[in-house]
């Protein structure tokens, strides 16, 4: 294959009404940098949806595409792409992928960077070397991935992005009634209490839809321990995302000791990660999310969870949908796959920036069809697109 010869980036901002998860509430403000700190967990957030694009370019004049995280400081992703990765990409060749990945994560290895914006950037190049080798072979990603497992992509829903929690039991009853029957709650927006909010879900629900809240990293192990048992008469798939992302050995502990089965991962950005955390042996899901590993850790990261018997249950978040794309592709030939996360509020809005036939239907994703990861930006991306030197 020809060798890379260009790397470009650009911001993509897509203005929203209600922010990412749901209103304001009570004490939570809009910074002068347009962010605001949940008061569930402490943690920024933007008020717009925005992600980082990377445009890859060979001599032979073939394009590959990548995205990774932006949500918040897009710009300094930007520079860590020009001023430190781009030099050392140009002149390798995407058939090199997966050794690209390492030497370029290995150029900061000694200064701590293992993970953060630095992966986040490696993320993107990744996801755009693979889309020039699959494109090159005019076949669908997927294909050099492995056997494809599944024509479509089981779904679940997430978010219920309401200020009140009769909005949320009316929400969750409609998202039912139309034939959803996994619903996801997020508890760094459960201002009327988490126990609260799924006793009233599943009184309204009865016991056949299956429940899980997303617990946004707020507990130490003793409170995540108490909340558990405290939510096990609720019947929950699963608890995500329970303790400080620091706290591996607390993770595993919990997962030892919960009534209820744990999921983790969505803040990995690597197999080194998700190993420390899947060698206690009590993990029951894992999140890896796209736009975090690309796709070389993605599937680095799904060997690992087969070889420990976990169940697979991708991320998603907000993006552009080119992330996503290419975590639909690894999804399919992944065996152990649960379901994979429908961010309803998000997605729709990333189809509208792109040229492509993936679409959710009934529960299901369907599969980008076209070659590489069978997207494109379209007219609507470059409406809302700012390219970064």
């Amino acid at each position: 294959m020809s060798k890379v010869s260009s790397v470009e980036t650009f911001i993509l901002t897509v203005p929203r009404e209600v922010p990412y998860l749901g209103p304001l509430g009570a004490g939570e403000r809009v910074n002068s940098r347009g962010y605001l700190v949940r008061k569930g967990n402490g943690t920024l957030y933007p008020t717009v949806d925005r992600s980082l694009v990377v445009r890859l370019t060979t001599e032979d004049g073939a394009v590959g595409w990548g995205e990774t995280y932006g949500i918040c400081a897009p710009r300094a992703v930007c520079e860590i792409v020009h001023d430190l990765l781009a030099p050392e990409l140009i002149g390798r060749e995407p058939e090199d992928v997966e050794r690209v990945w390492d030497d370029l994560y290995g150029l900061m290895r000694v200064r701590g960077c293992f993970g953060g914006f630095h992966v986040d950037a490696i993320a993107a190049l990744d996801i755009a070397l693979w889309d020039l080798r699959a494109r090159a072979r005019q076949v669908p990603l997927w294909q050099l991935l492995g056997t494809r497992q599944r024509e479509r992509i089981p779904g679940y829903v997430s978010g219920l992005p309401t200020a009140t929690l009769e909005g949320k039991v009316a929400m969750a009853r409609e998202f039912h009634a139309a034939g959803h029957d996994a619903l996801k709650v997020h508890a760094v927006v459960s201002h009327d209490g988490i126990v609260e909010e799924m006793r009233a879900l599943r009184d309204a629900l009865g016991p056949g839809p299956q429940l899980m809240v997303d617990l946004h990293w707020k507990f130490d192990g003793a409170q995540a321990l108490a909340l558990a048992e405290q939510l096990a008469p609720c019947a929950l798939t699963f608890i995500e995302a329970p303790l400080k992302p620091e706290d591996v050995a607390g993770l595993i502990e919990l997962g030892q000791r919960s009534p209820i089965a744990i999921a983790a991962g969505e803040e990995w950005h690597t197999e080194y990660e998700a190993r420390l955390r899947l060698a206690g042996g009590t993990l029951s899901y894992i999140q890896p999310e796209m736009g975090h590993t690309g796709i070389t850790q993605f599937m680095r990261i799904a060997r690992l969870a087969q070889a420990h018997g976990v169940q697979i249950a991708p991320h998603a978040t907000i993006g552009g949908g080119l992330f996503m794309a290419a975590s639909l592709h690894a999804a399919s030939v992944v065996a152990p796959l649960w379901r994979h996360e429908w961010q309803h509020s998000i997605f729709s809005r990333s189809l509208e920036m792109l040229d492509t036939d993936m679409a959710y239907r009934d529960g299901y994703y369907q599969l980008p069809s076209g070659p590489g990861l069978g997207a494109t930006p379209g007219p609507r991306f470059w409406e809302h697109a700012e390219a970064v030197d």
